[in-house]
């Protein structure tokens, strides 16, 4: 199967493409991405001469058409996703997340090819702290942010081109990712690499927002499930049941990293903060078999610091730039 896997030099996406090059020896994979800050290029150096990268925008519709129609599935996990950044400009979200998610659908109208779109917990806002609920398939959208708007228009796009042309199309929404090679920007490799170069985590407000932890390769492992075994037209919620609030969290990775556990410090909350997201992710796991396979957020925590420990080579430079940023935020 030849793949085109979009957003594919990312987080999520590149560890897709390491394990799919490990799982699916047989699949021929093709990267796109616009290689902006959030991407690192080196990432993908082990399958070099084996995945084709190609710079480009998923909002490029001359691109985008040509390169759908020479592959058999698309996996798309471009997007713009940091809250902070959509608040200070909304703008490269509406344009990656929204208009790029239209180009991919016609496209895939036009040629036919199988799609899986990836999109996050936070299209459905949150949840209150004290609710036993969690988030279904069923869950209404209410997003709380510019970024979360955008994938939840984007969902909304998938979903409309599923029941209006056909299109053979699967949508998952995942809880919040954490491990290797994840952007510093992000709160769990932030206060790792913070801790390693002796700096105190920072929290939002007083710590209490609850948010469900998923490993990366267990994200992904699902992804496969679906598009191997899951339904076409259907939504399938990815989690893994690691409901944490982030003062736990930072508490975890003090006493992980060797430090006292309230060596920490409170910074002002960011505007509209999500509470609490949780995911009921039954439908997935009855339907494809799939479970976690880091059921415990200790284990893949510290799973997730020894790689930051042995790779201070890729996050250093980031790590620079990205702290220069918040402190003009003041967090």
């Amino acid at each position: 199967m030849k793949v085109l896997v979009t957003g594919g030099a990312g987080f999520i996406g590149s560890n897709f493409v390491l394990r799919m090059r490990e799982q699916r020896p047989d699949w021929s994979m093709t990267v796109l991405d616009a290689l902006t800050y959030a991407a690192n290029p080196a990432t993908l150096a082990p399958v070099a001469g084996d995945v084709e990268v190609v710079k480009g925008s998923v909002a490029d519709a001359d691109l985008v058409d040509d390169l759908v129609g020479s592959h058999d599935a698309v996996v798309h996990f471009a997007a713009e996703s940091h809250n902070d950044n959509s608040l200070s400009d909304p703008s490269p979200f509406v344009e990656t997340n929204v208009v790029g998610t239209f180009r991919l659908l016609e496209a895939v109208r036009r040629h036919g090819t199988r799609l899986h779109h990836v999109s996050t917990d936070e299209v459905y806002g949150d949840l209150a702290l004290d609710d036993p609920a969690r988030f279904t398939e069923r869950t209404p959208v209410n997003p709380s942010s510019p970024y979360s708007a955008t994938k939840a228009s984007a969902d909304l796009l998938v979903r409309a081109w599923i029941r209006s042309y056909g299109i053979p199309a699967t949508v998952s929404s995942c809880s919040n990712n954490y491990g290797p090679r994840q952007h510093v920007e992000k709160f769990i490799p932030r206060q790792i690499t913070g801790v390693l170069d002796g700096v105190r985590p920072k929290l939002y407000g007083t710590g209490t927002n609850v948010r469900d932890w998923i490993h990366v390769d267990d994200h992904n492992d699902a992804v496969v499930a679906i598009l191997e075994h899951g339904r076409v037209g259907e939504t399938y919620l990815i989690g893994a049941d690691g409901e944490a609030d982030n003062l736990s969290v930072v508490r975890l990775l003090l006493e992980l990293m060797g430090q006292p556990t309230n060596a920490y410090d409170l910074v002002p909350d960011r505007p509209g903060h999500d509470l609490r997201y949780a995911i009921d992710s039954s439908k997935l796991r009855a339907e494809t078999g799939w479970a976690p396979r880091f059921g415990d957020l200790r284990q893949g925590l510290a799973d997730t610091i020894e790689w930051y420990r042995e790779h201070e080579s890729w996050w250093r430079d980031a790590k620079a730039e990205t702290e220069r940023a918040y402190a003009l935020l003041g967090r």
